[in-house]
């Protein structure tokens, strides 16, 4: 019997992996979006793995992998899109976090 491919398992995988990237690059929203649509598509397939139980699937071991990575983004992007928010509420506002930014990036000479 040939062996079935999860649909979803490999874009879950690889949208973990760039949540943890978003997380540094975007004040957390990046992480929390990829990691939730990673986390969505990998229980998308284990549901389908749940619903099927006598099919077998070549890439099962790697569902757990991505579920696990689409967590841990999940989380990461969540701590960092807090810290992010209490930063801005810290310096008075939206107004006053622009106006520092605009600060260091013409101390930079952007």
């Amino acid at each position: 019997m040939e062996q079935q491919k999860l649909p979803n398992v490999t874009i879950s995988l690889i949208l973990g992996i760039i949540s943890f990237i978003a997380c540094c690059c975007s004040s957390g929203i990046g992480g929390v979006l990829f990691s939730g649509i990673a986390l969505f598509l990998a229980n998308k397939d284990k549901k389908t793995l749940e619903a099927n139980p006598d099919n077998v699937y070549e890439n099962a071991g790697q569902l757990k992998t991505s579920r696990i990575i689409a967590i841990i983004g999940l989380i990461l992007g969540a701590i960092s899109l807090i810290i992010s928010i209490v930063y801005i509420i810290s310096l008075g506002g939206i107004d006053a976090y622009m106006e520092k930014q605009r600060e260091t990036f013409e101390q930079l000479g952007m």
